[in-house]
């Protein structure tokens, strides 16, 4: 289960059910994915066909919503 946190523009930032404990997001864009650590810091864990310039902007909207990401993360992994 990949359950949809935001929907923003283009891009749809998800959690993967089954993986690993570390608290991440998930983002799916038209041309491409990536993975980004909300914890410790926000960071690039890896990515697929984005530019730098797409990379930044996610990284923006992550550390604009990380409350509301990290809440979703708790509230979805404490089920």
């Amino acid at each position: 289960m990949s359950p949809t946190v935001l929907i923003y523009g283009k891009y749809r930032f998800f959690f993967n059910s089954r993986e690993e404990k570390r608290m991440h997001i998930h983002v799916e864009a038209p041309d491409g994915t990536a993975k980004f650590w909300m914890e410790p810091i926000i960071a690039l864990a890896h990515y697929h066909n984005l530019s730098t310039k797409e990379l930044k902007e996610i990284e923006r909207l992550i550390e604009e919503k990380q409350n509301e990401f990290k809440s979703s993360w708790k509230k979805h992994f404490s089920q």
